[in-house]
């Protein structure tokens, strides 16, 4: 740099990285919580919402984006946001691939373990070996 451009230096309170960490620990126990909250498909958008803001904020404090040229920030905010908005509306998508499919609206197993309601009914260990192999198997009640 020459004499005439010097390096614009900001310092950050110590104060406000650990304001900004405990924020982010406090954001992910927020996405853990709701996760036990039956939304539904809403689910995802909390949660990719809460990681999309959270990116924000390690990009604005941490990577001091917030201190730079303002639309450096305006461009990198607006793609991460349209980031998690187009992979909420993807996932969207796959979720309701069924509607349309019906051969891939069911189970691709039909007798696995986690299709036993609470794990408390026995697996026919025949009929899992006939859907291993491809062979039809019956249907498991």
């Amino acid at each position: 740099m020459s004499a005439k451009q010097t390096a614009h230096d900001h310092i950050i309170p110590v104060k406000l990285y650990l304001g900004v960490g405990a924020t982010l620990i406090a954001l992910t126990g927020v996405t853990v919580a709701i996760s036990f909250v039956p939304l539904g498909p809403f689910n995802l958008v909390v949660a990719l919402s809460i990681a999309t803001f959270k990116a924000i904020l390690v990009v604005l404090i941490f990577m001091h984006l917030l201190y730079d040229n303002k639309f450096y920030m305006l461009i990198f905010v607006s793609a991460l946001l349209f980031l998690g908005f187009f992979i909420v509306l993807t996932m969207f998508d796959t979720m309701k691939r069924d509607y349309i499919y019906e051969q891939t609206a069911g189970p691709i197993r039909t007798q696995a373990a986690m299709y036993d309601s609470l794990l408390t009914a026995p697996v026919d260990s025949a009929a899992v070996a006939a859907d291993s192999t491809g062979a039809p198997a019956q249907e498991h009640k």
